[in-house]
Order: C-alpha cells, then structure tokens, then sequence
C-alpha cells in the first residue's frame, strides 16, 4: 500500500472517556494515536520516528501511572464528593449508604463483650398490601421502589420478620440519616439525668457560649430539641443552594459544622414555629460535647451503646476538627437501631438495665405546644415533634425516628411493635412533597404489618 498520512501508530494523544470505577464515575485516558508521513505499509519506522514513538510511550505511560496512583490516594475524597454531589438528584445510593465509613473519617463504637440478641418468633407473613390515599399499594412493589435494603419487624421484643435486600445484611452498618436524632435526644436526656445539664429550660448558650451572637443565642435547650430554635433555615432538599445542601457539602469538601451552625441568624421567636432544621441537632451535638466533656462517641458507646448489648460495631461521620455528624452520621446494623426502638417502647429500660429516664422517653415522644401537633402546615412532614422523635396522629401512642432515603425506627407500644426499615429510596427528595419523601406512605405500611401481627395464644395451665 502507498504512504498514509493521520492513520498510523506514533503520536498519543489523550481521549477523556467517563468510566465508572470504585462507584462512582473518573476519567482514564485512552490513547489515540496519529501520525504524518507515516511509512509504507510494511516498512519499517526510521530511527528518529522510533524513539519518538519510545518518548511518547513513556510519557503516556507515566501520564496513567499519575492517575493512577492519585486515584489510590484520592479515592476517599473522590467517593466522598460523588456521594454529596448526587444527593437528592435521583441516582442510587444503595451502593454507598452501606460504607459510608470507606470513605469519610469516622470513630467506631465497638459492639458489647456480651451482646444482646433477639430471641426469634414465630415468624410473621408481611401483608400483601396496605390501604393508603384511596389505593391498596402491593406491599413488595413500594419495599422495592423505596429501594429497601432491610425490613425488621420485633413483638414483645421477638424478630417476627427480618429481610434485607441489594446491599443490606445483618452485620451491615447502615447510614442513619436523621435516626441519629433519636441518639442524641436520648443521650441528652441521659445528660440531664447525671446533672451535667442542670435543666432543658437553660439557654443552650450557658454550655456552648461559642453559640452566643448566633441563632442560638439565650435559646432554652427544649426549644432546640423540639425543632423550635427560631433560626432562620430551608431544609428543602430539593433546593441544591438549600441551606441542608450547603451543611452537607461540609462533608465533601471538608469544614467544621460547629463553625457553620455559629453562623446561623434568627428568624422566629424560639418556642413559636417548629421548623425543621438539621443544624438544631448538631447544636445539641455541641451541647453534648461540652456538658460531657467526651466527644459524642465516647458518651455514646458508654451509655448506650454497651448497655444495651450492642452486636456490631457502630460508627460515627466526623468532620474535619473530628466533630461527629450529630444530625444524620450514625452507622449501624438494623438490629442495633431496633435495640433503641425497644429501650423506647420499654419506658427506657432495656436488656436489664435503665438506659434512658423514663420520664425523658415520655416527653420525648409528646408534642407539648400547639406548634408541635400532628397537623398539615405545623412541621415538616405534617406529623407531630417531640424531641427528636416524629409523632404521627392516631390513638396508639404511636412514634419515629425518621431519617431522609426512608430511614425508619417505628414504635408502637400499644401493639408491642418496633419496626426498622432502612432504605436508599433513589426518588426522595426530588419534590418537597410526599409524592417523593414517602414517608405518610411507610407509616401506613407500618401500621398494616403491626395489625397484621397475630396475638400470642394463650398458654394452657
């Protein structure tokens, strides 16, 4: 064949070609090669083209090895930032959720020398539908859609159901999401019942004066529980420039949350509007830090985490001054989450010890002021506020921990019932409306499976 010209192998250059690798999508480079006056076919390249070609290959190979390693020693960051980045955009996370500890720093909870495990029951056939807005939802179709990842239903403290699904397990620590409110609200309580917080009714400011000039500033502790803190906040997670949005990038890109819920400005007289607001728990995260004198962890794991008989490890999303993610960074096994359902459903006595006050596990569950109600336009979702905990209206004493993605540990103490459902629903968040959060939905999903839950019978004398 005569001489061609642009077709035949000697210069590189690099084609950005979008792979997905570790999770989450990088750049390789793939090599395009061309050159002028190339040889005949057959012919063989002079000297000079020769090493050409050699200089090139080396450079193009040391080019991919610099990616390559910048790649092994800033994965963690590249995961942490494609996590946050895609957020609330509707791609799957069941792939992170699992093992968010992979790749963010974290401090670990070991499980207790003596665990507690829950005896199992007789087992339990989920319903095959529940009725909800005029319709009856098949009940396999919305685990499935709601990306569920495990499903534990206890009475009187036994596992009727367990099932977990895409990267759910038993030994699986899985992100809290808002769940960890719930932890925090009990180790506050814990707090006060030591004296190391004189009362709820002190301004939150009187233990963290860091706080003093800020939202919180002489704000009572049961205003910042109850979500009625006054500061001005848009926890639309929807609304990529919301200000839960711009908390989250902390854990991307790194910063301190203590620095930005400083920063929070008032809006409302505290005590008067319940207003979501995920920075009001990370200021209860401060509040812990410095009424203890430990960090979150550490509080935790002694009071919680090892009383009640802990069969995992627990870990806890830290940012970069190794403050724990008090708003949403808990990590922890279905069964472990059930185990604060029960010490709730108990009064706050569980596994042979008194973990929890017991008058603080009922006020926590109890809205108290006619902003608190389970009423449409009063909160959030609509449901009630205790603190930390949701309170859907009914007549059986019914409340939740409840975290985005469909994070769930619901208690039913007329029925004996707690349920832990822990999901990656891909489509929350893509409206500020129930249509994509779901969550009257999974209550009504709940309150079927405790309904359908037969009574013991009785044991013959």
């Amino acid at each position: 064949m005569p001489g061609r010209s642009r077709t035949h192998l000697l210069a590189t250059q690099i084609n950005p070609t979008r792979v997905r690798k570790f999770g989450f999508p990088v750049i390789v480079p793939v090599a395009l090669t061309f050159c002028t006056e190339c040889p005949p076919a057959g012919e063989p390249f002079s000297e000079k083209e020769t090493l050409m070609k050699k200089f090139l290959g080396t450079t193009l190979l040391i080019v991919i090895a610099a990616i390559a390693v910048g790649g092994i020693f800033f994965r963690d960051r590249f995961e942490r930032i494609y996590m946050v980045a895609t957020l609330f955009s509707g791609a799957e996370q069941y792939q992170n959720f699992h093992r968010t500890r992979e790749f963010y720093p974290t401090s670990e909870m070991l499980p207790a020398d003596a665990p507690y495990v829950f005896p199992t029951g007789r087992g339990l056939q989920l319903p095959a539908s529940f009725p909800y807005g005029g319709k009856s939802i098949p009940v396999d179709d919305f685990l499935s859609e709601t990306d569920t990842a495990a499903l534990l239903v206890l009475h009187e403290g036994e596992i009727q159901f367990e099932e977990y699904w895409l990267t759910g397990g038993p030994e699986t620590p899985w992100l809290s999401m808002s769940v960890a409110k719930s932890f925090i609200s009990a180790l506050i309580g814990i707090a006060v019942h030591e004296g190391k917080i004189q009362s709820i009714e002190d301004p939150i400011t009187l233990y963290v004066p860091e706080l003093k000039g800020s939202a919180y500033d002489g704000v009572r502790i049961k205003d910042v529980l109850q979500m009625s803190s006054g500061a001005r906040w848009n926890e639309d997670y929807s609304d990529p420039n919301s200000d839960i949005n711009r908390f989250a990038k902390i854990f991307a890109w790194g910063g301190s949350t203590d620095e930005f819920t400083k920063s929070l400005e008032p809006e409302n007289e505290p005590g008067t509007v319940a207003r979501y607001n995920s920075a009001d728990t990370q200021a209860l995260g401060m509040l812990l830090v410095r009424a203890t004198g430990q960090p979150i962890t550490a509080y935790m794991s002694e009071k919680i985490w090892l009383p009640m008989g802990a069969e995992s490890s627990g870990y806890w999303l830290l940012d970069n001054e190794n403050m724990e993610m008090a708003f949403a960074g808990l990590n922890a096994t279905a069964r472990d989450y059930a185990k604060l359902g029960e010490i709730y459903r108990l009064g706050g006595q569980f596994n042979g010890t008194q973990i929890v006050p017991a008058d603080w596990t009922r006020a926590s569950v109890t809205p108290d002021a006619p902003h608190l109600q389970p009423a449409e336009g009063n909160t959030m979702f609509g449901l009630g506020y205790g603190h930390q905990w949701w309170v859907p209206a009914g007549t059986e004493g019914e409340f939740s921990a409840i975290g985005v993605y469909n994070q769930f540990i619901f208690v039913n103490p007329l029925r004996k019932t707690v349920i832990v459902k822990l999901s990656a629903n891909s489509d929350y968040g893509q409206t500020a409306s129930e249509e994509s959060y779901r969550e009257h939905e999974t209550i009504a999903m709940f309150r079927a499976i405790t309904k359908s839950i037969p009574e013991p019978r009785p044991t013959r004398p």
